[in-house]
């Protein structure tokens, strides 16, 4: 098969063009933005007026008045949404930037009509009423977008919705960031190809993207593709050609030019662009996770974690004694690991191993290479009788609900590791530390121990770069059928 044969294959087929998928989608928003709208100031109608709450006073709503006010407040607050790009395509379908925006918008909807009661002092309403409506106005309109969101994830897994791209460059840090894309089914992103002075054309560079010519021509092949997204390699291109290319497609209303940072393997963590002496300068955030995101994590932490551990308590006094009586020793172990910014601290689990274990493995110099290279043992003499099936049930990490409540850990995210392990990770290394380790993961869901070391720090990394507490909720759920499974679990 030849390159243009390959790259026909490989871009969207689909009967409704991108431009028409995009416009149906931002129809299926305002439908369904004006469907929570409506639907919340009817049930916090219900609520006020129908319910008997004792915290609201008994008086009666007129549904006529409310009704007359509903068939206003409707559509001005689509209206706001609109104003504040709730049907632009730059807001949508990725992070959560979209539902700060509805929250914005339902908001400044509620102040809008608090001002008008003030000012106009014959329009009288229900406060409990207005709150009502703004809370609920917020979380309907919020689900229902989360669950278009899905929907389109869904199409893009079928080739709707992906706009054709092509990375520019073809470097280690281009290769990295086709990794990414390519691993990334929901991105919206159709990559077709690598655009770069330096590898003839048909070259296949990165699993099934090849050299399409070198950056002259790139204006042709634009046009010829159809092309929306140029993604820019920075560390591939000079000051110069980058220049170039700004001012060819930096006021362009069909391509969007972006640009990657040029260390892509350490920015996980987002970076913040600030103004000194009016010169704009980058710098990286520290942590991987913060504001709403870290919120998220936290409530989800704690929400579970502290009645589970009030559930659970029986198991753990009962698992205490059985690991005490089993043979000698402490009965929690600690170990001494690495948490955010690389700070350590000790890990609790329940003692696996007997308290002679290193004379044990002293005995066996093959076991010793193999904990060396693994840093896993299939066959640890070392493991005591308790220990065998509380590291195949994965009982054994349960302690560590009491390092989550430290907020050391959390209940998902990458795999723990020692001081001296941070070295098998590299040039990833610092990612890493932008996050807490977790009592669970891809890692964890994946075959545990039974995948190789390499595709643990692939694991680690796939998980911070793509976070979402909708991830977290995922592992979550299937963390219990992997225990079940007991793949790996040694």
């Amino acid at each position: 098969m030849d390159l243009t044969a390959e790259l026909k294959l490989r871009r969207s087929t689909k009967r409704i063009s991108l431009a028409s998928q995009r416009r149906l989608y931002r129809v299926a928003l305002l439908l369904v933005d004006a469907l929570a709208i409506a639907g919340a100031f009817w049930l916090a109608f219900i609520i006020r007026f129908y319910t008997g709450l004792s915290l609201f006073q008994p008086v009666a709503g007129s549904p006529k008045f409310y009704q007359g006010i509903v068939l206003v407040l409707v559509p001005a607050w689509v209206v706001l949404f609109a104003l504040f790009g709730l049907y632009d395509d730059r807001n949508l379908l990725g992070g959560n930037r979209e539902y700060a925006l509805v929250f914005n918008a339902c908001t400044t909807g509620a102040m809008v009509v608090i001002v008008a009661s003030f000012l106009k002092p014959a329009f009288i309403i229900s406060r409990a009423w207005l709150i009502l409506s703004w809370l609920l106005a917020f979380a309907l309109a919020t689900f229902l977008r989360f669950v278009l969101r899905r929907v389109v994830y869904a199409l893009r897994r079928r080739g709707y919705f992906l706009a054709p791209a092509l990375l520019v460059g073809g470097n280690g840090e281009a290769r990295a960031l086709a990794e990414q894309l390519l691993g990334w089914q929901t991105s919206g992103l159709n990559v077709l190809g690598i655009v770069d002075d330096h590898a003839p054309p048909g070259t296949r560079l990165f699993r099934n993207l090849y050299a399409l010519g070198p950056l002259h021509r790139l204006p042709e092949l634009v046009d010829r593709y159809g092309i929306e997204e140029l993604i820019l390699a920075g560390t591939a291109l000079t000051r110069e050609q980058l220049l170039d290319l700004f001012h060819l497609y930096g006021t362009d209303r069909r391509v969007r030019l972006r640009l990657s940072s040029g260390l892509f393997e350490i920015m996980a963590t987002g970076m913040e662009v600030k103004e000194l002496g009016r010169v704009p300068l980058v710098s990286v955030n520290k942590v991987r996770l913060a504001g709403f995101d870290m919120a998220t994590k936290t409530i989800l932490d704690y929400g579970l974690t502290l009645p589970g551990l009030l559930i659970i308590s029986p198991l753990l006094i009962g698992l205490a004694l059985w690991v005490k009586l089993d043979s000698p020793g402490p009965t929690i172990y600690r170990r001494r690991v690495l948490g955010v910014g690389g700070r350590p601290f000790d890990a609790f689990k329940f003692r696996t191993m007997v308290v002679d274990g290193d004379e044990i493995l002293a005995q066996h110099p093959e076991l010793q290479e193999e904990l060396a290279r693994n840093h896993k043992l299939k066959d640890d003499p070392r493991i005591s009788r308790a220990g065998q099936f509380l590291r195949k049930t994965s009982l054994d990490e349960l302690p560590q609900l009491l390092n989550v409540l430290r907020g050391e850990m959390s209940l998902v995210g990458p795999r723990m590791i020692s001081p001296p392990e941070l070295a098998e990770y590299g040039k990833w290394g610092t990612n890493l530390l932008t996050v807490k380790p977790g009592l669970t993961g891809l890692w964890q869901i994946s075959g545990r121990s039974d995948v190789s070391y390499e595709e643990r720090v692939r694991l680690d990394m796939e998980y911070i770069r793509n976070y979402s507490v909708w991830l977290d909720l995922q592992i979550l759920f299937q963390t219990l059928p992997a225990i079940v499974r007991g793949r790996g679990a040694y």
